[in-house]
């Protein structure tokens, strides 16, 4: 949604390791520096896990592993070993004494080859340079399984060190995926897994990254390496805006004739879908509507919305022409089964005609069929919020929960915002006019955070915007700071029952202010800033010199 109007909004994870490499690798993390001044200052050990996690290590032995492990002598052996080094951060640790875990020789990463892990198996045994294994685990093994009644939801995982060994459970496949990333980083950061008990989970069910490719092209190839980025930082949403005035960018066969010239294939789509299942992340389609269509309108533009003097509105379409529902419709059917994740964003922000003084006036056509629709009071509001519903309703129809922008609700019309459509809140600054964050909490809604003043890398700095520092999110951002800097002061609004969590935002406004590779590392650090922010709701335990020292040596 480019100037002037979002000016205001602004291959494969498993592709194998050669042998020489991975014996590299190994050796490289050996020599790693394990000493205890690598664990996380802060990070809170868990009371009620601590019976559990001294039978789980006292009936090991720490003696030397016949395979080559870490289990041989190892400083760790005499004193409490520190928690892992890793973005985001571990939140609940039993430490043990007893010399951790690494891979060696003879490692391998065991789990049911034919079961629901096979694919997180698989992956962390290619970034690791081991074999994968069905059966028994032993001693120097990273073995991985579901445990359907561990407590803490679909994400949550135990990673189990002592014995030479080291184990992934959780109630879902997801959570095992996320232990492996803890494995991973922490390797990397400080050569071994220390012993003990991690029990780990994320404080907000939704976290990701919100991409403007409409208005600037990002390759697949481009999309695919964040995603994977993404997925070490256990991030778990990438949002696909690929419909605006500028570009509509995805191959379709329903309307062609809108499709920008440099778009995505649906066979790369599908690639990339494909990739985020694997990964753990849901890829959520936007067609925004009915403003910021205006690729649509080029080529109708019978569409085109339109004044009583007839003056055009950039993107907008006319509401009042059945066409306009018709094609959008039919676009989110052509797409849906694309994309097989939970959610579908319907956009709905900057609708043109309620932003000029008197809509009313303004839109005498727009009036006649609010209320030949919804009554002799409807105004332009009731038949755009009409819309938001209809589309909404199509959405539920198609398997999908829907979200939309914040400023596509109104308050005090004839016509109610459907109350379980996901507000998706944006406007942080003060200067924007929109409604609070507390209205919509106050009506029950649920509010996911993609606040402007923090979250918005907006090409080019248009309007105002500067690109934003991963420094600022990591000090002074949290999930209920929804706009511009002060957080909602009703902690019981505030929960993650009520704000779901939060993406980070690249907006195209200026398409050639950076390159792909610019913006792919000027949005790296903002990115594990809010990675740390939304996984763990306290205070990040690092300083933000030694986070940044970290995300180097992680390469996060």
């Amino acid at each position: 949604m480019g100037l002037p109007l979002r000016a205001t909004k602004a291959s494969c994870v498993r592709g194998l390791i050669a042998g020489a490499v991975a014996t590299l690798v190994l050796a490289a993390l050996g020599c790693q520096q394990t000493g205890g001044g690598q664990g996380q200052a802060g990070t809170r050990s868990s009371p009620a896990h601590s019976a559990h996690a001294t039978t789980a290590t006292s009936a090991r032995s720490p003696s030397a592993s016949p395979h080559g492990t870490a289990a041989s002598a190892s400083p760790h052996g005499t004193a409490a070993s520190a928690p892992p080094r890793t973005i985001p951060s571990v939140r609940d640790v039993t430490p043990a004494t007893g010399p951790g875990w690494r891979p060696g020789s003879g490692s391998r990463v065991v789990a049911d080859l034919n079961g629901p892990l096979a694919d997180e198996a698989r992956t962390i045994a290619a970034e690791l340079g081991l074999r994968t294994a069905s059966g028994t685990a032993r001693s120097g093994d990273l073995s991985l399984a579901l445990d359907p009644g561990q407590s803490g939801g679909g994400e949550a995982y135990t990673l189990t060190v002592g014995g030479g060994r080291a184990r992934i459970t959780g109630p879902a496949d997801a959570g095992v995926f996320y232990g492996t990333r803890t494995v991973k980083q922490a390797l990397r950061s400080g050569g071994r897994l220390p012993e003990g008990v991690i029990h780990d989970r994320p404080g907000r069910a939704q976290r990701g990254l919100n991409l403007d490719i409409a208005r600037k092209f990002f390759s697949a190839g481009w999309i695919e390496a964040r995603m994977r980025e993404m997925a070490d930082l256990k991030l778990n949403q990438l949002a696909l805006h690929f419909s605006d005035d500028q570009g509509f960018r995805i191959q379709s066969t329903s309307h062609p004739e809108i499709v920008s010239a440099q778009h995505l294939t649906k066979a790369q789509v599908r690639q990339i879908v494909a990739l985020g299942q694997r990964l753990h992340i849901t890829v959520i389609p936007e067609i925004d509507s009915p403003g910021h269509l205006g690729a649509v309108i080029r080529a109708h533009p019978q569409l085109q919305l339109r004044n009583a003097g007839g003056t055009t509105f950039q993107g907008s379409v006319d509401i009042s022409n059945p066409a306009a529902a018709r094609i959008v419709d039919q676009l989110m059917r052509e797409y849906a089964p694309l994309f097989p994740g939970r959610w579908w964003h319907l956009g709905a922000d900057e609708y043109l005609a309620l932003t000029v003084k008197d809509p009313q006036a303004s839109f005498p056509k727009l009036v006649a069929a609010a209320k030949a629709k919804y009554g002799p009071n409807a105004r332009v509001q009731d038949l755009v919020t009409g819309w938001l519903n209809d589309r909404a309703r199509l959405a539920r129809q198609l398997g999908k929960q829907p979200k939309a922008w914040n400023d596509g609700f109104f308050a005090g019309g004839v016509v109610k915002p459907d109350k379980n459509i996901e507000v998706e809140y944006w406007t942080g600054r003060l200067k924007e006019t929109a409604r609070p964050p507390l209205e919509y909490l106050k009506e029950g809604r649920k509010v996911v955070n993609l606040n402007d003043s923090y979250l918005y890398y907006v090409l080019g700095e248009p309007g105002g915007f500067t690109y934003p520092t991963g420094e600022r999110i990591y000090e002074s951002w949290s999930p209920a700071v929804l706009r511009s800097s002060t957080p909602v002061a009703d902690k019981s609004l505030t929960g993650p029952n009520r704000i779901l969590g939060a993406r980070f935002a690249i907006w195209g406004d200026r398409p050639e202010a950076q390159t792909p590779a610019q913006v792919a590392q000027g949005i790296r650090l903002p990115l594990a800033a809010l990675a740390q922010r939304v996984w763990d709701p306290g205070k990040p335990p690092l300083s933000w010199s030694d986070f940044t020292r970290l995300a180097e040596r992680l390469g996060v």
